[in-house]
């Protein structure tokens, strides 16, 4: 794994992670699910296995149902994978529980933006 700095990561992909980041704070479980493309497979650990933006979404709900709010992201390093393609790795803090991203697969769209196209987290204890 080759890591680049930040500032050489598209702003499609910087874009992506920052409204994923944003509508979670603002507890829109629909916004985060947008992030996504409509194929994706999240791992969630330990909770399990979700396919597609609508189990996600109810995933993202449930959790912000539970109370948990403002996520945010340490250490985060970026690997390119291709040029439609980056991998963000990172660990995160919430104001209940933190963890790492193992893998999140950030796939430019069509249109220009970086969405979801794999996503690889685990929660590792209550704060």
């Amino acid at each position: 794994m080759e890591t680049i700095p930040t500032a050489q990561v598209p702003e499609a992909f910087l874009t992506g992670i920052k409204n994923w980041q944003q509508a979670f704070n603002k507890q829109d479980a629909k916004g985060c699910a947008e992030q996504y493309q409509s194929d994706t497979t999240m791992h969630a650990r330990p909770f399990g296995t979700f396919n597609g933006t609508e189990e996600i979404q109810a995933f993202w709900q449930n959790i912000i149902d539970s109370g948990y709010k403002d996520v945010d992201y340490q250490e985060t390093t970026w690997e390119k994978k291709s040029d439609t393609c980056y991998i963000l790795r990172s660990k995160w803090t919430m104001n209940k529980a933190f963890g790492v991203v193992h893998e999140e697969h950030w796939e430019l769209q069509d249109d220009g933006t970086a969405k979801l196209a794999y996503d690889d987290f685990e929660v590792q204890g209550e704060r």
